[in-house]
């Protein structure tokens, strides 16, 4: 029993798919670091990965960003995604990203109706 079990594994072992690592040369690699604390990078690597971002104090000492960055999809084109990160959090934009379906027409009907009822002093609780 305990032949067939080692046998089992080794068989599995053996069909995982083995993953190639390699290397990733840096193509640029610009930084600047200035003493107000403002900074700016740009990357680019030989697998397609590229990012560029520039930064500055915020009013509320935390730093704000914006930048964007390119990767290779599976399919081997290339997506960008360009982003700011401030005060009010992460807020990237990419024709990648995910978003949210079409309200049907119905819901703003509704909305409607819910607005007319708050003006005319209508409350449910």
């Amino acid at each position: 029993m305990k032949t067939i079990v080692l046998a089992c594994l080794v068989a599995v072992a053996v069909a995982a798919p083995q993953l190639q690592e390699r290397e990733v040369v840096l193509l640029r690699d610009d930084r600047i670091a200035n003493e107000d604390g403002s900074f700016s990078y740009a990357l680019e690597a030989d697998n397609g990965i590229n990012t560029a971002v520039e930064g500055a104090v915020g009013s509320a000492g935390q730093i704000n960003q914006a930048g964007s960055y390119t990767l290779t999809l599976e399919d081997g084109t290339q997506a960008v995604v360009n982003f700011v990160a401030n005060e009010n959090g992460f807020q990237p934009q990419s024709d990648i990203l995910p978003t949210p379906h079409p309200l049907p027409a119905h819901v703003f009907e509704l909305l409607e109706i819910a607005e007319r009822q708050r003006a005319a002093g209508i409350v449910f609780n």
